[in-house]
C-alpha cells in the first residue's frame, strides 16, 4: 500500500486538535477558505450538486466546506482517528450534511478500482507529499474522475526558499505547524507534479501559489509559486 505509518500516526495523534481553530492546526482553517474558492472558482463559482472526493481529507476541514457548499463529498484517509473526529463535527454541527457528506478509510488506489469514472472533482490537498510515491495518488485521483472531470492538488515546492520558509520558519521558528510536519525531500517541483499529472492524462487549467501572512493570519492567491501552490487539471473529456 502506498502509505507511510509514520505519517498516519503522526495526523492522526492530531485527531482531537483539528477542529481547533487557535490549536496546532489553526493555519489549515486559516488557508481553507483560499483553497474553497480556488476550487469554487475552477468549478464555474459553484459546487452545488457536483460529486467530490476529498483525498487525504483528515478531519474533515476542507470536505465539510465543499459540502456546505452544495457538492456531494466523499472525504478519505487511511487515519482512521482523523475519520472519527471529521464525523463527529460534521454530526455536532447539524443535521444538515447528513446526505451530502461521507467518509471512508480506503486508499485512493483502492477506491480508483471501485469507482473508476465516479467522480465530477477531485481533490488532494497538502498530501502528495505525505506518501511514498506521489504518481500513484495522481494517477488514481484521475481514474476517479469522469471525462471533463477536474483534480485540484496543493502541495508545496522544493527549492531553499520553500526550507526556510515552509519549514524551519513555519515549523520551527513560528509554531505555525506542529514541528516534523514535513520533510524537506518529499516536496514537490511544480514541474514534477505537472510531469505526474500529464502522465496520468491530465492537463494543466490554471497554477497559482499561496502566500500566507502569519501576522494577519491570512492567505491569498499569488502568482509566485516558489513556496506552496495549488494547481487545477483536467481529464479530457474523449478520455
Amino acid at each position: 500500500m502506498n502509505v507511510d505509518s509514520a505519517e498516519i500516526e503522526k495526523f492522526g495523534a492530531l485527531a482531537e486538535d483539528w477542529w481547533d481553530d487557535k490549536g496546532p492546526m489553526r493555519t489549515l482553517h486559516q488557508i481553507n477558505p483560499v483553497r474553497l474558492e480556488f476550487i469554487r472558482r475552477g468549478c464555474d463559482g459553484r459546487l452545488d450538486g457536483r460529486k467530490v472526493v476529498d483525498v487525504g481529507c483528515g478531519a474533515g476541514i476542507l470536505s465539510e466546506a465543499m459540502a456546505r457548499s452544495g457538492a456531494h463529498v466523499l472525504g478519505v484517509d487511511l487515519a482512521e482517528s482523523a475519520l472519527a473526529a471529521a464525523r463527529a463535527h460534521a454530526q455536532k454541527t447539524g443535521p444538515d450534511l447528513s446526505g451530502t457528506l461521507e467518509y471512508r478509510a480506503i486508499a485512493v488506489e483502492d477506491l480508483a478500482q471501485e469507482a473508476a469514472g465516479s467522480f465530477d472533482v477531485v481533490t488532494c490537498m497538502e498530501m502528495l507529499e505525505h506518501v511514498p510515491d506521489p504518481q500513484s495518488v495522481v494517477r488514481a485521483c484521475a481514474e476517479l474522475l469522469r471525462p471533463g472531470g477536474q483534480a485540484f492538488f496543493a502541495t508545496i515546492n522544493r527549492n531553499p526558499k520553500s526550507y526556510l520558509l515552509a519549514i524551519l520558519g513555519a515549523e520551527y521558528v513560528l509554531g505555525l505547524i506542529p514541528r516534523g510536519t514535513h520533510d524537506y525531500e518529499k516536496l514537490i517541483r511544480p514541474s514534477e507534479l505537472l510531469d505526474m499529472a500529464r502522465n496520468a492524462g491530465l492537463q494543466l487549467e490554471e497554477l497559482k501559489g499561496m502566500h500566507y501572512d502569519p501576522i494577519r493570519g491570512r492567505a491569498r492567491l499569488v502568482d509566485d509559486v516558489s513556496v506552496n501552490y495549488l494547481c487545477r487539471s483536467r481529464k479530457a473529456k474523449d478520455a
